[in-house]
C-alpha cells in the first residue's frame, strides 16, 4: 500500500542503503589516494629534518655542556657580557627552539623572578617539541589508516570485475590496493622510528636547558 501524503517517511530499500554506501566509498578513492601521497611527501621532508637533526647532536657530551655553561656563567658574574655568554651557550644548541630557549633564560640573568620565568621557558620549550612530535605521531596512524581504506575501496570494483569476468578491470584495482598498502605501511613505518627516535633527543634537549637553567637562574653562590 503507497503510503499517504503527508505521512511517515518511507525506509530506503536495503539494496538502495547498500548502493549509497558504495558510492561514498568510490567518491573517497581519489581523495584517499591524493591524501596517501601528500602523507608521504610530508614524512619524507620530515625525514630529512630528522636526518639534520641527528647531526647537530652527534658531538653531545656532558662535558661540553658543562664547560660551555661554566664559560657563561662567568661572563655574567664577572662582566654581565651577555654576548659572550650567548656565544658560549650557543655551542649546545642544537636548533632554532633550544636557541630561542637559551636567549630566553639569559635574558632572566638579573630578574628577581628569574627562576619561575625560567621554568615557563622551560615549559614553553617542551611544548614547542611536543608540537613536532605530534606531526609524525599522527603519520604513524595516518600512513596505515589510509592504507587500508585505498586497499578495500578498490576491492568492490575488483570483485564486480571478476564476476563479469573482465580480468583487466581485476588487475588494475588490485594494483592500486596493493600499492596503496605498501604506501601506508611505509609512511607508518618511517613516522615511527622518526617519532621514537625524537622522542628521546627532545627528552635530552630539555635536561641539557635544565642543567642549564639551574646553573644561571638557580641560588647565588
Amino acid at each position: 500500500m503507497a503510503p499517504r501524503p503527508g505521512g511517515p517517511l518511507t525506509v530506503l530499500p536495503f539494496a538502495d542503503i547498500e548502493d549509497v554506501l558504495f558510492h561514498l566509498a568510490e567518491a573517497l578513492r581519489v581523495p584517499v589516494l591524493v591524501a596517501a601521497l601528500i602523507c608521504l611527501a610530508i614524512v619524507l621532508v620530515e625525514f630529512g629534518r630528522f636526518v639534520i637533526e641527528v647531526s647537530r647532536r652527534r658531538s653531545r657530551s656532558y662535558t661540553g655542556l658543562q664547560a660551555a655553561t661554566e664559560e657563561a656563567l662567568a661572563a655574567l658574574r664577572t662582566r654581565r657580557d651577555h654576548v659572550t655568554a650567548a656565544a658560549s651557550l650557543a655551542r649546545i644548541s642544537a636548533g632554532p627552539a633550544m636557541s630561542e630557549a637559551i636567549e630566553r633564560l639569559l635574558s632572566l640573568w638579573e630578574r628577581p623572578d628569574r627562576e619561575e620565568e625560567g621554568a615557563k621557558a622551560l615549559a614553553d620549550f617542551d611544548f614547542a617539541s611536543m608540537r613536532k612530535l605530534e606531526r609524525t605521531r599522527a603519520l604513524v596512524r595516518l600512513g596505515p589508516a589510509l592504507g587500508l581504506m585505498g586497499t578495500l575501496i578498490p576491492l568492490s570494483p575488483a570483485l564486480a570485475g571478476l564476476a563479469e569476468g573482465d580480468v583487466k578491470q581485476l588487475s588494475e584495482n588490485l594494483r592500486v590496493a596493493f600499492s596503496v598498502t605498501v604506501l601506508g605501511l611505509l609512511i607508518g613505518a618511517i613516522a615511527f622510528v622518526i617519532s621514537l627516535v625524537r622522542d628521546r633527543l627532545y627528552g635530552q634537549d630539555l635536561s641539557d636547558l635544565q642543567f642549564v637553567a639551574a646553573r644561571l637562574l638557580g641560588p647565588r653562590r
